[in-house]
């Protein structure tokens, strides 16, 4: 049986093993609303794509020496980051204003520097249907 990447199946106690952080980070990534895990039962779920975000994040901590407030500036110039069906990145384009993809390592992902952006270069954003649906998401967490 094949599972879906965006089915929350991990509890936070598997995620936490997987990950080497002790469950109270997750919780606090969480509390800084980097992640959103679903909850069931009064558990936390965590889907395969909650679990590439949650190593971006603790890249960016221990690699890059960011803060929570530093990754939350981070997360935010990626307009995928809260999207179920990303399809990760690509290879560099010269020119291209790109930033390391947080989905696929060895791939980028278009970057945004301001809202303008978010609508208007990036192949995610193309279908307004879509955009829209983001920005809902944005709100609700």
């Amino acid at each position: 049986m094949v599972v879906s990447e965006n089915v929350p199946v991990y509890t936070i106690g598997v995620i936490a093993d997987l990950l080497h952080v002790h469950p109270e980070t997750l919780r606090i990534w969480e509390r800084h609303k980097l992640v959103n895990p679903v909850r069931r039962k009064g558990h936390r779920l965590y889907s395969a794509n909650d679990v590439r975000r949650l190593k971006f994040i603790r890249c960016l901590t221990e690699r890059k020496g960011l803060n929570l407030a530093g990754v939350r500036q981070v997360v935010d110039m990626y307009p995928c980051w809260w999207l179920d069906n990303c399809p990760g990145g690509t290879r560099k384009e010269p020119g291209a204003r790109t930033k390391a993809c947080w989905r696929e390592e060895g791939t980028h992902c278009h970057m945004v520097l301001d809202k303008a952006d978010l609508c208007s270069g990036c192949r995610i954003y193309e279908n307004r249907a879509r955009c829209e649906s983001c920005v809902r998401r944005q709100k609700d967490s």
